[in-house]
C-alpha cells in the first residue's frame, strides 16, 4: 500500500513511475493503472524461467531507462540489484533498497537475509521505514554505503475520523451506538500473532472485534469477533471503530494498521514491535508481545474509559499522526533523496 500511495503521488509530481511485480497483479495494480503508472508482472520463479524473466526485466529497464531503480523488501531488492548489474547504462542509474521489516524470523528468511546482508553494500541508498529496522539489519551485518530513515507516511485526509459513516457500519454488523469496537487488520500470518489477540478477545466477552486480512474468514473465532476477509476499504472500518489493534509478535518495521487508525481517531493499543512506541507516543498502550493476558487488561482499561475520554484519545491520536507522519512529509523524503545531487552523481 505504501509503494502504490507514494508511486502515485510521485506520478503526479513528474516523477515518471513504472512497477514490476515479482509475482502476479495483485490487489493493487489497478490502483495504480488509474493513475497512468504500468505494472508488469514477471512472475518470477526459481525454475528454469527464471533466466527468461530476468532479461524480460533487464529488456524493461533499457527500453524505460529509469533514474532510480528501486527494490522494495527483501526478495524486490535482491531482484532489483541484479537487474541493475545485467541491464546497460549502469553508471546513469541509481540503485535504492528499501527495507520494511525489522527483527524478523531467520529459520523462515534465513537464505533471503543472507543474500540480502552480503549485497547491502551494492544499492547507492538503503532505505529502511524504522529506526528497529535499521538497527536490527546493522545488527546482523548489513553494511549499507548511505543509510536513510523515512517512516511510512498516512494519508490523513482518508484517513480520518466520519460520525456518518461511523452509524451506517454499525449498522450493518449490528453493533450498538455504545458497542467498544476493535479492529484488527492484518493477514493470517505468524508474524501477526492472530492466536494471541484472539486469546485475549476470549477474555473480554463484552468488547467486540472485526478482523480485516486474507485468512481471518478461515479462523476459529470467539462469539465477540466477526472475520470479513481482506477487504480495499479499510478505512471505512476504522471509522466505525474506537480501538486500533495490533499483536505482531516480531517483524514489524512501521505499522501502518497503526498509524492508519490512529488517524482515523482511534485508540492504538499495539505489541512492543518495531517502531511501535515510536509511532504511538502518549496516545495509546503499549504491551510485549505473546502475552494475552497484559493485551486483554490494555484492551479493557481503553474500553472502560467513558466514551468522550476515549474519543478524545483517539483524537490525540490523529493529531500525533498528522503532525509527525503524513503522506506528504514522507513524499517529500523520497523526492529530495531522488533529487539528491552526491547521489545522483554516485558520491559518498
Amino acid at each position: 500500500m505504501m509503494l502504490a500511495q507514494l508511486a502515485c503521488r510521485l506520478q503526479v509530481r513528474g516523477f515518471k513511475q513504472r512497477v514490476v511485480s515479482l509475482s502476479d497483479r495483485g490487489v493493487l495494480a489497478d490502483v495504480l493503472e488509474r493513475s497512468g503508472i504500468p505494472v508488469t508482472e514477471l512472475t518470477l520463479a526459481a525454475n528454469l524461467s527464471a533466466g527468461s524473466k530476468l532479461i524480460a526485466l533487464r529488456r524493461l529497464i533499457t527500453d524505460f531507462e529509469p533514474d532510480v531503480l528501486q527494490g522494495w523488501m527483501y526478495h524486490g531488492n535482491l531482484v532489483a540489484s541484479l537487474a541493475h548489474l545485467l541491464a546497460p547504462q549502469r553508471p546513469k542509474r541509481r540503485l535504492f533498497w528499501n527495507v520494511r521489516a525489522s527483527d524478523v524470523d531467520s529459520a523462515r528468511y534465513g537464505r533471503v537475509l543472507a543474500w540480502s546482508r552480503l549485497l547491502s553494500g551494492t544499492p547507492d541508498v538503503v532505505i529502511f521505514n524504522s529506526k528497529a529496522g535499521m538497527d536490527f539489519h546493522l545488527s546482523i551485518g548489513f553494511h549499507p554505503r548511505q543509510i536513510e530513515i523515512i517512516a511510512n507516511g498516512i494519508d490523513t485526509d482518508k484517513f480520518r475520523p466520519d460520525s456518518a459513516t461511523r452509524k451506517i457500519l454499525r449498522e450493518e454488523y449490528g453493533i450498538g451506538p455504545d458497542d467498544v469496537l476493535v479492529v484488527h487488520v492484518a493477514r493470517v500470518d505468524p508474524m501477526k500473532d492472530h492466536s494471541n489477540f484472539l486469546a485475549a478477545m476470549r477474555l473480554l466477552p463484552h468488547v467486540k472485534a472485526i478482523l480485516v486480512g486474507a485468512g481471518t474468514e478461515q479462523l476459529e473465532l470467539p462469539q465477540n469477533v466477526h472475520a470479513s476477509g481482506p477487504r480495499l476499504d479499510v478505512e471505512q472500518l476504522y471509522r466505525a471503530a474506537d480501538i486500533v489493534a495490533s499483536s505482531s509478535a516480531f517483524g514489524e518495521g512501521f505499522s501502518n494498521v497503526i498509524a492508519e487508525g490512529m488517524s482515523s481517531g482511534l485508540v492504538p493499543i499495539t505489541t512492543d514491535v518495531g517502531d511501535a512506541k515510536i509511532i504511538v507516543g502518549n496516545a495509546g498502550m503499549i504491551v510485549q508481545p505473546g502475552n494475552a493476558q497484559a493485551f486483554a487488561e490494555a484492551l479493557s482499561k481503553v474500553a472502560g474509559l467513558a466514551p468522550d475520554a476515549r474519543r478524545n484519545l483517539g483524537l490525540q491520536a490523529r493529531e500525533r499522526i498528522v503532525r509527525q507522519f503524513s503522506m506528504g512529509q514522507a513524499v517529500e523524503i523520497f523526492e529530495r533523496l531522488y533529487m539528491d545531487r552526491a547521489v545522483r552523481e554516485g558520491k559518498d
